[in-house]
């Protein structure tokens, strides 16, 4: 592979970017694609924009030309606030969907290493330790305390940074008083839409496990089908 596509590359897995190598098979020119700069007028950009939705790899037809997208994506993270039963349950879901898992809850009765062994987890307050370097366009933020005082602050930077992903926990009731309070502070209808709410899936769950599954469930939905969900 050439040096200059190459640290290219490296540079934007540091920064956690997703990007495409595009290599016509027949000349083996090469170039270099990035979500935020896709021109729709690019012929594969179609190609492309689907592609980084599902991470995979493949060749392309253009008319005569033949080109192979190597899809290079950001490991897709999920942080969870609140250390509860719901949260046990998503555990071993997310492991085995291959997403990083971050729980974050100041409730130290909670977030112990008892209930999550070899999870990664910070028993603080989001606003001490929720910064831009943990959540991104990669990142799926899920609010999970039911508790304004922990939850609203994670849900504000979730909003502002731009995660694939947003949810909270609790009644229509619930929601509509956390809509009144994030109107308060600034933030438009439009945004505050992006969070989903009651989180998950509509399955008709009940127990923590199976409210689980239906958040997981529509993390990969917005994931891989993004604005087509």
């Amino acid at each position: 592979m050439e040096k200059a596509l190459l640290a290219k590359i490296n540079t934007a897995r540091a920064n956690r970017r997703a990007v495409i190598l595009v290599r016509d098979l027949k000349s083996g020119a090469g170039r270099l694609i990035f979500p935020d700069t896709l021109a729709d007028d690019d012929p594969l950009a179609q190609a492309a924009k689907t592609r980084f939705r599902s991470g995979k790899s493949g060749r392309e037809m253009i008319g005569e030309q033949e080109f192979f997208l190597n899809v290079d994506l950001p490991a897709p993270r999920i942080v969870v606030i609140g250390a509860v039963h719901i949260s046990q349950a998503l555990v071993p879901m997310v492991r085995e969907c291959g997403f990083d898992l971050s729980i974050i809850d100041p409730r130290t009765a909670f977030a112990t290493k008892e209930r999550f062994p070899s999870v990664n987890l910070q028993a603080e307050w989001p606003q001490d330790v929720l910064t831009s370097d943990m959540i991104d366009s990669y990142t799926a933020l899920v609010a999970v305390t039911h508790d304004p005082k922990i939850d609203d602050f994670a849900l504000e930077t979730a909003l502002q940074s731009g995660c694939f992903y947003i949810g909270a926990l609790g009644s229509r009731k619930t929601h509509r008083a956390r809509v009144d309070r994030l109107t308060s502070k600034g933030f438009s209808e439009d945004l505050i839409a992006r969070i989903d709410a009651p989180i998950g899936l509509d399955i008709g769950a009940a127990s923590p496990a199976e409210i689980a599954v239906a958040i997981l469930g529509q993390i990969i939905c917005a994931l891989r089908k993004g604005d087509d969900a």
